[in-house]
């Protein structure tokens, strides 16, 4: 038997905040603020934001370990944050998670239609997520409401180790019978969503707009001008480069062009960059 590199796509893995819903991924980072709140911390959105993409409980660490972070911490409680600290900050975060995810649960603007596109492309829709199983359960169930439903979904704790860990990629891959990583394709709005699909052997596309590193609402970011777009665009894509996606689009509506050009290049015998 000889080996054959594919073709063309089979798969789409598709993050879910910030990618196909709540623009700006508002539901996690403000969460995170309330619950380190409720534990006497004060953290800003911004901080909140710099961990993202990972599972919760290592975001909440992440956070801890962060020197500003760590400084209130200390000078709180008069020491480190401890693994006990971080766990008990995470149960003060999972009910508050689970009550307001709802709050941040409308569909991306043009994402039914691009990802009806993907579809009438024969692509099989895996998705995962840094949300645990019980939260993630209540945004599949908001999501399908407004029309949107995954093939495959593969929460953070469904798995051995989250992002940037391949684990919940590679789930997908089994899920939905795909035989080559190659066909594959990631899709997210971090660099630990982007190196899940890099670390799994996949193409990966990162989002500019939709999601943590402009953290804007749909209609703040409809409200910037061209040229602080621009801005914005050559900013974020610094923030992107250390971990290498093979495209840079600015939301999940520009996505069903990239696909295109994937198959183009797959077709000429090309690979994803590693």
């Amino acid at each position: 038997m000889h080996y054959q590199s594919p073709k063309k796509l089979e798969a789409v893995i598709l993050d879910w905040a910030g990618t196909v819903v709540d623009f700006g991924s508002f539901a996690p980072t403000k969460i995170f603020v309330e619950a380190f709140a409720s534990f006497g911390i004060d953290v800003s959105l911004e901080e909140a934001r710099g961990p993202m993409g990972m599972g919760k409980w290592d975001h909440i660490r992440s956070l801890c370990n962060q020197e500003a972070v760590a400084k209130r911490f200390i000078a709180k409680f008069g020491h480190s944050a401890t693994d006990e600290d971080v766990t008990e900050i995470y149960n003060l975060f999972m009910p508050l998670q689970i009550a307001k995810v709802a709050q941040h649960s409308e569909l991306i603007p043009g994402a039914l239609d691009a990802i009806q596109s993907l579809r009438n492309s024969q692509l099989k829709i895996g998705s995962c997520s840094g949300y645990p199983k019980v939260v993630m359960d209540k945004v599949v169930d908001l999501a399908r409401t407004k029309g949107y439903e995954a093939d495959h979904v593969v929460a953070t704790d469904e798995v051995p180790r989250g992002r940037p860990s391949p684990a919940q990629a590679l789930a997908n891959v089994i899920a939905l019978g795909i035989n080559n990583l190659a066909a594959c394709v990631k899709v997210d709005d971090t660099e630990p969503g982007i190196l899940e699909g890099k670390n799994a052997g996949m193409w990966t596309v990162a989002l500019r707009f939709s999601g943590n590193f402009l953290g804007l609402t749909y209609e703040q970011y409809q409200s910037l001008s061209a040229n602080e777009k621009e801005q914005q665009r050559q900013r974020i894509d610094a923030l992107f480069a250390l971990c290498q996606p093979d495209f840079l689009i600015d939301t999940i509506t520009d996505l069903p062009a990239v696909i295109s050009q994937i198959n183009q290049k797959l077709a000429a015998g090309e690979l994803p960059s590693r």
